[in-house]
């Protein structure tokens, strides 16, 4: 039996799954992946078809250490079903493919394409190609072919989207591969930036991302150091599109400029993810950050200066090669200056093919973890109090699908804060939809979101949830829609594992 008479192919359709791991350019790839696919005929499989789709598509990452070995086995699980199917196809792309280009078909030499993070609009000609000729096809650009954002995309979300204005990153960090497999920062043209944020507003979008792996470094490849500011400016003119949100910016290309297009845009949100890796001066050196303690420290005070409200983020890695505890020490006091509305803390891990791999120093599990544990209560405990100072404030919120996993139990909705802040609210008799505005009181702070137990104030129905239930009355209440963006940090919501930046996974 061909895979075309299957179960899973939807009136002789052939079916896709996509599985994404790794940070929101990988999430981004992924939608352009599932844009390509449809638009070659095959349409997605139902949600909970665990590896039963006619092709399976993994959108890898290369930052962990261990991610190979996640891949491998993923792989090795749907070995037996695809040695039962005859036609079910599997590729692999996104980081990992294009840095083991050479050993994934070695490893699992079932795998019917390789491609690379530079032609991903070559998978359906790859998938065609591997079920003619029989046999696995690898292809690795080594440098872009074309913008993403050219490629067709199904975008995840109605109401929020993403908008890529750059790829590829000129930073060294020695604990970062990522600008070793995206290549140089490659900058697109404002006006096409533009033009792709007026067309997804005059389908309904309300919310935009912008999306970089440097994202304030926008400028560098065109020559224009406040192209970035300028083009924050140029979206507060786009009528109809409401919250402007960015990911990632680098406290090394962070000026003034922006700090003030920020305040001045009133669509531009009041939310800021700012990655801070470690507090230690020395560490900051050995990491190839190019910003200390102090700069870094005045990018906060001016931009809380500007935005008393804004809720701001960051990363941080504990335990890079050589942090002694007096460099720990140092983190902790910058996490307790900057009073993080949110920290994503991670355990450093080898990540091959970094210089920080092979440095010397390497700190013990033990030291690692039981560091980890204290910032992690730290930061838990100014998160709550950062909270509590939201409690009596009116807030208008964007409501969100998906956010709140207990809203059935509790019959609540769920919705972000213009700063981005999760608050789950009462669910008001008349119809609310994803991408409609309400307004409601906040009366309760926990560590990671916030409640508005009392009536809804105020709902504004918008084009935006217009739009959400036109699709969903189109997909006969199809799957939900994902949501896509930074843990916990704005819409798009993210899938799975996916973090800011492409410093950590």
């Amino acid at each position: 039996m061909s895979s075309i008479d299957r179960s899973q192919s939807v009136g002789g359709t052939r079916t896709y799954e996509v599985r994404t791991y790794g940070c929101q350019m990988n999430v981004h790839d992924s939608e352009r992946l599932s844009g390509l696919l449809e638009d070659a005929g095959y349409v997605r499989a139902p949600e909970g078809s665990d590896g039963d789709a006619d092709v399976v598509v993994f959108n890898t990452c290369a930052v962990r250490e261990n991610a190979d070995n996640k891949l491998y086995g993923n792989l090795g699980h749907l070995a037996p079903k695809k040695a039962s199917r005859p036609g079910m196809q599997i590729a692999v792309g996104g980081c990992l493919a294009q840095k083991d280009r050479d050993t994934i078909v070695k490893r699992a030499p079932w795998v019917d394409v390789v491609f690379g993070t530079h032609n991903i609009g070559k998978l359906p000609v790859l998938l065609e190609r591997a079920r003619v000729q029989e046999e696995a096809q690898v292809e690795i650009a080594e440098s872009l072919e074309a913008f993403p954002s050219t490629l067709p995309t199904r975008r995840e979300s109605a109401y929020a989207a993403w908008v890529s204005i750059s790829v590829g990153c000129n930073n060294t960090c020695t604990f970062c591969i990522v600008p070793a497999l995206r290549g140089k920062e490659k900058d697109r043209r404002t006006g096409d930036i533009l033009a792709e944020i007026e067309a997804l507003v005059s389908e309904g979008v309300s919310e935009i991302t912008l999306l970089g792996q440097n994202v304030n470094a926008y400028g560098s490849d065109i020559g224009d150091r406040e192209a970035f500011s300028k083009l924050l400016r140029a979206c507060g003119k786009i009528d109809g599109l409401e919250r402007v949100r960015f990911t990632s910016p680098h406290p090394r290309d962070f000026t003034d400029d922006v700090i003030a297009a920020m305040a001045e845009t009133p669509n531009v949100m009041p939310q800021l993810h700012m990655p801070l890796q470690s507090g230690s001066d020395p560490v900051l050196k050995a990491m190839r950050r190019s910003y200390r303690q102090e700069r870094y420290l005045g990018i906060i005070e001016k931009v809380r200066a500007a935005i008393p409200h804004a809720a701001i983020s960051t990363d941080i890695i504990v335990g890079f090669p050589g942090e002694t505890e007096e460099d720990f020490e140092q983190t902790l006091h910058v996490v307790r200056e900057a009073r993080f509305a949110q920290a994503f803390t991670f355990q450093y891990s080898k990540r091959p093919g970094t210089p920080a791999a092979e440095m010397d120093g390497q700190i013990p599990k033990k030291v690692v973890q039981e560091r980890y544990e204290r910032l992690v209560e730290l930061q838990e405990a100014i998160s709550w109090e950062e909270n509590k100072k939201q409690v009596g404030r009116t807030l208008e919120l964007m409501v969100a699908e998906g956010e709140g996993r207990k809203d059935d139990a509790t019959h609540r909705l769920s919705g972000r804060a213009p700063d981005s802040r999760l608050v789950h609210f009462t669910k008001p008799e008349q119809e609310v939809r994803p991408g409609d505005v309400v307004t409601v009181e906040i009366t309760y702070a926990a560590p990671h979101h916030l409640l508005a137990e009392g009536a809804v104030l105020d709902v504004r129905r918008t084009r935006a949830g217009d739009a959400w239930e036109k699709r969903n009355t189109a997909r006969g209440a199809g799957p939900k829609g994902v949501m896509l963006g930074l843990p916990k940090l704005g819409v798009p919501e993210p899938l799975p594992a996916v973090t800011g930046g492409c410093a950590v996974d």
